[in-house]
């Protein structure tokens, strides 16, 4: 673990240096104020957009907001990072920097274990600040109580990342290109969607996990409901970075 420990050092110290973590920041503290924001002006957006065309809106509330954040951090927040992240090892292979580092006597599995750490690091931290700005930003514009499980309907999101985190550290050590751990990470989300076409797989499928967010935070569906696919993550996970790391044992530096 010390050695693992060294190496998140220098992962840490990188991406305080290459911006990753204010991009990040910046990028997610914009989709924390536009979740609510957007659920707010939609109506009057409508309303003005329609012109002299009279048709009654029901009033926003906090379902709203949480659904564009959800939406959100489905559909953009989780490929941004994935790309961020999906050179992480392949860009450390092209460049020739492990082979020192090796040399001098640290392990394989450091480096992935490190890295995945790291990305699990900027997910978990991206995810919380959003959810808190929108957190505090909906109890602002919609003080109703249509939503009152938002901590555990964010949960599975953060579960999720597990997995599409570990695919994509397994899809960059796989070649020297910078992007084939992001479009192996995106093929793999596409191949859950697929089955979650097939009923008696949902329970499951980590896809679960992103895409009943929003019946959890409104009470409609219980939190433990999704324990199979809580389960299969972790599994499927644990499998994608065992993976990562032998084919790092067996790459040529």
């Amino acid at each position: 673990m010390i050695d693992v420990w060294y190496f998140l050092k220098k992962e840490l110290m990188e991406s305080w240096r290459h911006y990753r973590v204010m991009i990040l920041g910046l990028v997610f503290l914009l989709f924390g104020i536009e979740s609510p924001l957007i659920a707010k002006i939609t109506p009057d957006l409508l309303k003005a957009v329609g012109g002299q065309l009279k048709f009654s809106l029901p009033n926003p509330t906090s379902v709203q907001a949480w659904q564009q954040f959800f939406k959100n951090m489905t559909q953009i927040g989780i490929y941004l990072l994935a790309v961020i992240t999906s050179n992480t090892v392949s860009q450390e292979v092209s460049r020739g920097t492990l082979v020192n580092l090796i040399s001098k006597g640290l392990p394989r599995y450091a480096i992935i274990i490190a890295k995945y750490v790291m990305a699990m690091l900027l997910w978990f931290g991206a995810i919380l600040f959003s959810f808190l700005v929108t957190w505090v930003y909906t109890a602002y514009y919609f003080p109703d109580h249509y939503t009152p499980h938002v901590w555990l309907g964010v949960l599975p999101l953060l579960l999720f990342g597990f997995l599409f985190m570990a695919i994509t550290i397994f899809g960059s050590t796989l070649t020297r290109s910078d992007f084939v751990g992001f479009f192996i990470a995106v093929g793999a989300a596409i191949f859950l969607t697929l089955l979650g076409f097939i009923k008696h797989l949902k329970r499951w499928n980590p896809i679960s996990l992103v895409s009943d967010n929003m019946a959890i935070t409104q009470g409609t569906e219980h939190f433990t409901r999704l324990i199979p696919a809580y389960a299969a993550t972790l599994v499927l996970a644990s499998i994608f970075i065992i993976w990562a790391v032998q084919v790092l044992n067996y790459k040529k530096l």
